[in-house]
């Protein structure tokens, strides 16, 4: 039979599962559940497997440090707390490690921001691993509270389970792959129709509405805006901003991929290769717009086209004349291109995420075609890229502020250029393509991006919180007792 762990009125604990390292918790052998303090609690995911996720700030007196947790539901249970008053409280099971020892415990969440202690400890998570001694204080060995002023917290804590919404009007293969791969990882994926969401616009609690109903907190959003509503659909974007939820990629962003003057006009401004490009509005310069380009042949392009639709190859200077004057007579926003005759119909999507080339095909126009666009008809193959043409990816991305993208390059006489770079690439021809899971990599760079942060030390921090080794600062308060009859 293993050794008991002799417990005094007060011990140090860790919750690894949570993410909590180091809390200093009240032994209440009066008590029978145990209690966790917990703020911004909220239920989500479907009513077969509920989750609750919730926030710690695990040092008394100091609520700048917080820890975000969550957790499976085990039951909501009405709790009495010692001065009377009753609470419903959703329950956890988590494990909690004392001395190198571990075992699985019940702890109830509620908000004790301000109790003198964080955690209380009760007559089940005692059971029979534990011996009382009421008159002594931290029998085992004393944590810190440093790791969560250090990059520490972010290596001990656990996946949590994270709320995310993709934005998108349509079921297609991207959207699907999305849900199913967040779904596999233990996330609540939520598919929102952006053309439905509202917004409540104030300075103090910004707010979007669906359905008749405020949405709630999201950890991310992926956008998948559909051009046709780019201009409401990086509106919501900016409402989510406005709340401080991690977008995948940003409005502004979306708006800039969108625009194809704005676009190439981006990758100018940051020295990046792309075909030899014009753009003008009077008729009267129709010549001079086709010189600046060398001539023909050219590309005229809509500045808002997608899937290689609105861009037209003009072989002769006639041809181009002729095209321009229509687009003109449409009053449509065009620009030319220098068309680079030794990509020979071919090109490269090299897929984005975060900072890394993380997956490329090379693109073929189909026969008597000059567009390489799968939904042209085009065929794709896996391709090994340069150094010279990720690099050239990442930085593109990287101009419009997008985590991920599409970027689509042609491989010229002079080295890599870009034309064009998609704010919401699909994922269907890459992935089947390539092998690659790449809406598992874009959920590696999501996990990464919302994982609590170590908070900085602080003169406030230092001043009004306990030191590294649980004593308080003079001018905080007190804290004390000992093993008592009163309830949670």
């Amino acid at each position: 039979m293993t050794d008991r762990l002799t417990f005094g009125w007060e011990e140090w604990v860790a919750l690894p599962g949570l993410g909590l390292p180091a809390i200093k918790a009240k032994i209440d052998t009066g008590a029978k559940t145990s209690a966790l303090h917990a703020f911004d609690i909220e239920a989500f995911g479907p009513s077969s497997h509920p989750k609750v996720r919730f926030a710690v700030h695990p040092i008394p007196g100091n609520d700048l440090i917080s820890i975000p947790c969550s957790a499976d539901i085990v039951d909501r249970r009405e709790v009495t707390s010692s001065n009377g008053e009753t609470e419903l409280r959703y329950v956890i099971a988590t494990e909690i490690t004392v001395a190198g020892r571990a075992w699985p415990i019940e702890i109830t969440l509620t908000d004790r921001g301000t109790m003198a202690y964080r955690m209380l400890l009760g007559r089940q998570a005692l059971g029979d691993e534990v011996v009382i001694s009421p008159s002594e204080s931290c029998c085992q060995p004393q944590l810190s509270y440093e790791p969560y002023h250090t990059a520490q917290v972010r290596q001990v804590a656990p996946s949590r389970t994270l709320r995310i919404a993709v934005l998108s009007r349509e079921p297609n293969y991207s959207t699907s792959r999305l849900v199913s791969e967040g779904e596999r990882r233990g996330h609540v994926v939520e598919v929102i129709d952006t053309t439905r969401c509202y917004m409540a616009i104030n300075a103090l609690a910004p707010e979007v509405h669906y359905d008749g109903k405020r949405l709630p907190r999201y950890d991310a959003v992926v956008p998948r805006i559909g051009a046709s509503v780019t201009a409401y659909g990086t509106a919501v974007i900016r409402q989510f901003e406005s709340i401080g939820t991690y977008c995948v990629n940003g409005s502004e962003g979306i708006t800039a991929s969108r625009d194809k003057l704005h676009a190439h006009q981006i990758l100018a401004r940051h020295r990046i290769g792309m075909p030899a490009t014009a753009f003008a509005a009077s008729p009267k310069d129709t010549d001079n717009l086709i010189g600046l380009v060398e001539g023909a042949p050219l590309i005229v392009k809509l500045l808002e086209s997608t899937q290689g639709k609105g861009v037209v190859l003009a072989e002769t200077k006639k041809a181009a004349q002729s095209v321009i004057s229509a687009f003109r007579g449409l009053k449509a926003n065009f620009l030319v291109q220098h068309f680079v005759k030794e990509a020979a119909g071919e090109d490269i999507r090299c897929l984005v995420v975060g900072s890394k080339v993380v997956a490329a095909m090379k693109r073929r126009a189909a026969a008597g075609e000059f567009r390489s666009n799968l939904h042209q008809g085009g065929s794709a193959e896996a391709v090994r890229i340069s150094r010279a043409e990720r690099e050239t990816a990442v930085r593109a991305a990287r101009a419009f502020g997008l985590h991920m993208a599409g970027v689509d390059l042609l491989r010229g006489a002079d080295g890599p250029k870009v034309l064009e770079v998609n704010s919401s690439p699909g994922l269907e021809g890459v992935e089947k393509c390539t092998g690659k899971n790449v809406a598992a990599l874009l959920y590696d760079e999501i996990e990464k991006r919302v994982r609590p942060a170590p908070a900085r030390k602080s003169t406030v921090a230092r001043r009004s919180g306990p030191r590294p080794d649980g004593t308080r600062a003079a001018g905080a308060r007190a804290t004390g007792g000992r093993a008592t009859g009163g309830r949670a």
